[in-house]
């Protein structure tokens, strides 16, 4: 039973949520918001982003992470430039995927990240740099799931276009 969920602890910026929401859409991934948000869902840059995806989301919101904690179990990855293990060697099981990202300018609190180290996972980069644009950090994510299981449900055709 393949399922993949993308969580977002505390988005900040509308087109980084509506991108990831236009990502978990096409690839059929639940998407898990985790206030506080920077936003309002109704923001137009996060419907500019997601365009007309929205409406064919599985989104579930939580108050906090306390709240998605309780809400939620399932196999948990934490991605973070913190982490020890890189996304692309980590094995993610076929039921029940949580791939959690934190907000923009902070991460994924650091309790949380202690208190879960071996579930931390990383997206190679140059160590000079700080970070990767957060909807291109779960795209990578999600895509290396995915190909993992074998690219469930997701047709490898082209689409036809009239011109």
């Amino acid at each position: 039973m393949y399922k993949l969920n993308i969580v977002l602890f505390e988005p900040q910026i509308p087109q980084n949520t509506g991108n990831i929401a236009r990502t978990c859409a096409v690839t059929g991934a639940s998407l898990h918001l985790v206030e506080p948000l920077g936003f309002q869902i109704d923001d137009s840059k996060l419907k500019r982003a997601g365009l007309d995806y929205w409406d064919k989301l599985d989104i579930t919101y939580y108050k906090n992470t306390d709240d998605f904690f309780r809400r939620t179990s399932g196999n948990y990855f934490f991605f973070t430039t913190k982490g020890k293990k890189n996304h692309s060697e980590t094995i993610y099981p076929d039921n029940d995927v949580f791939l959690i990202f934190g907000r923009e300018d902070a991460g994924i609190d650091e309790k949380i990240l202690h208190d879960n180290m071996e579930k931390c996972v990383r997206i190679p980069m140059r160590n000079t740099l700080r970070s990767l644009n957060l909807s291109n950090s779960v795209a990578i994510a999600a895509y290396e799931v995915l190909r993992q299981w074998n690219y469930p449900e997701l047709s490898s055709e082209g689409h036809l276009t009239k011109y």
